[in-house]
This record gives C-alpha cells, sequence and structure tokens, in this order.
C-alpha cells in the first residue's frame, strides 16, 4: 500500500491544503494552514502544486512510518525531525524508502511544522477542500485530529529533484513580531485615546489559543459600543471582547461574530502569529490598505523570485 502510516498523533496534527472558499454560505469557515508561507514552501520543495495537501504539526511528537518509496519536504518550526534517529534537514528534499521512519521532536524555534509530500496526500475533498476543522468534523480523515493506525495514502515516487531554500530565506521564528493592521469599519467606536493605548502597548500570547482564536493578554481597550448584531468576519479580524483583551481571529474562526472590531491583522503577519508561543511579546502598526496590498504584492513577487537550490 502507499502510504504512510500513523505511529504517533502528536499533540494536534491536521491534513490541510490551502483552505474550504465560497463555502461561508453554508456556514463552513476556511481551514488551511495557519502558516501559508512555511507551507507553500513545503509543497514547493516537492515540486507540489501550491494547494497539494500537506500535515500541519502543531507542537511536534508525531510518529510516521512510509509504506512506500516517495519524497518529503519539512518546513516551519525547528522540532528537531529525524529518520530513523538520525536527524535530517529541514527545508529541503528528503529522499524516503518503505520502511522508514520519520519522527518529530517537540518545538524550540516557531509552533507549527508542515510536512509535504510528492503529489500530495490523497485525502478526498469535502465541500471542494480537504482542510480538516474539527470543530465542523469536516475535512481530512473523519474530520478529526490524526490518531495513531490513520493510514494517508499518496503516490510511489521513484524520482525527484532534491532542492533546498537558500539559508538566508528561512524564517527566524525568535524575531519580535509586529503585527500589520488596517483599521476596521467599527474604528470610530474607539476613540483616539484607545486607539492610541492599542498600538503603543506590548502585548503576550496567552494561553488560551486555538486555530479559532489567538487571544492576548496586556493593555484593555474599550469600544464605545455594548453589542452589535452578529456579522461576517475576515481573517485576521481583531475582536474586543467585554475585558478588553484582543483576540486575533483566525482559520477556524467562526463566520460571524458580535464582538466590535477594532481592525484586521493582514494574512502574511497571521502566519508569523502562528509561530509563537504562550508569553512571547506582540505589537501592532497601523498600515493602510493601499499599503497592504503593496506589500501582499510584493511578498508574492519575492517568494516567485526566489530561488530554489538544486542539490545531491
Amino acid at each position: 500500500m502507499n502510504a504512510f502510516t500513523v505511529k504517533q498523533p502528536g499533540l494536534l496534527t491536521l491534513i490541510q491544503d490551502r483552505g474550504r472558499y465560497g463555502q461561508h454560505r453554508l456556514g463552513l469557515t476556511n481551514g488551511g494552514p495557519l502558516d501559508t508561507s512555511a507551507f507553500d514552501w513545503a509543497n514547493r520543495l516537492c515540486s507540489n502544486d501550491i494547494n497539494a495537501t500537506a500535515l500541519e504539526i502543531s507542537i511536534g511528537g508525531l510518529v510516521l512510518e512510509a509504506q512506500s518509496d516517495t519524497f518529503i519536504a519539512i518546513t516551519g518550526a525547528d522540532m528537531g525531525v529525524k529518520i530513523n534517529h538520525q536527524v535530517v534537514a529541514m527545508w529541503c528534499t528528503l529522499k524516503i524508502t518503505a520502511g522508514d521512519t520519520i519522527s518529530f521532536g517537540f518545538a524550540t524555534a516557531g509552533a507549527r511544522a508542515y510536512l509535504a509530500v510528492a503529489d500530495g496526500f490523497q485525502i478526498a475533498a469535502s465541500f471542494t477542500s480537504t482542510a480538516t476543522v474539527c470543530r465542523e468534523a469536516i475535512g481530512g480523515i473523519d474530520g478529526n485530529k490524526l490518531k495513531a493506525d490513520d493510514s494517508l495514502p499518496c503516490a510511489s515516487i521513484a524520482k525527484r529533484m532534491l532542492l533546498s531554500l537558500p539559508e538566508p530565506e528561512i524564517p527566524d521564528y525568535s524575531q519580535p513580531v509586529s503585527l500589520r493592521v488596517i483599521l476596521g469599519y467599527q474604528q470610530a467606536s474607539f476613540d483616539q485615546v484607545q486607539q492610541r493605548l492599542f498600538f503603543t502597548s506590548q502585548y503576550q500570547l496567552s494561553d488560551k489559543i486555538d486555530r479559532m482564536g489567538f487571544r492576548l493578554q496586556g493593555q484593555a481597550i474599550h469600544s464605545a459600543i455594548e453589542g452589535i448584531l452578529s456579522e461576517g468576519i475576515c481573517h485576521g479580524a481583531i475582536q474586543i471582547p467585554g475585558d478588553g483583551q484582543p483576540i486575533v481571529l483566525m482559520n477556524d474562526r467562526q463566520t460571524i461574530g458580535g464582538y466590535p472590531k477594532i481592525g484586521s491583522v493582514i494574512a502574511l503577519d497571521t502566519a508569523r502569529l502562528s509561530q509563537l508561543m504562550p508569553g512571547q511579546e506582540i505589537s501592532f502598526e497601523q498600515i493602510s490598505l493601499e499599503h497592504a496590498h503593496n506589500i501582499n504584492h510584493l511578498a508574492k513577487v519575492r517568494q516567485q523570485s526566489i530561488a530554489l537550490i538544486e542539490h545531491r
């Protein structure tokens, strides 16, 4: 059988493609990788389509056994990955032989790693996507995180170009994070004092985080709105509940919500946020919508222009 067998599932390992779009009308959220940049690099290192199905490994502890010959790439958080008990490099293509054991330790820098396999894992799509959203019990294998003895089908691949990302391009997850924010249409409900407090304060990532949202702790801010009708909410929206502690909404957020929102973090920076561990510090920076468009376009062009290195 051409597959990987899950010997140990780790704390939270999910099957993901780039996400489920166009289904909000059904109440289904996007899902997809929290760190799209690391996810995309894993697929590119395997010469895959950008939407190929891969694994998101949160914190670590995953152990897989290969049942066929293929190639993989591992990106994201440093988890001391080993193949057959030998430490291997990340951010490069790795040859896998049937019988090999791939094991992840626990994250020492960053929080989430991504494992792509040549041609992607062959998982049936649910509502156009393989992305797992456990809260909705959809995608992946039975809408759940990986469990011991799960089988992850894949193609048997005999040949693939061995590639690596140039070392200067590998992210440093220990760097401080400033999240760039576009103010939302409810900004007027936060007076100038509250907005200045928000953009000049340091926050810490609390231990109340999941794929729905990352709750911060620090300077409380307050809106003049006591409650609003539930409305559609976007990825990266910063909700301010009654206690004044911001919540940055992530991939598995609910499709509607009723807290006032001061603005939204751009997607490039929610990816950086997802690699933080509780206790790490965060600040916010206000930018314009036009600046955000420029940032996104330049980042896309830059990523496409990075030449991968062929190695043996």
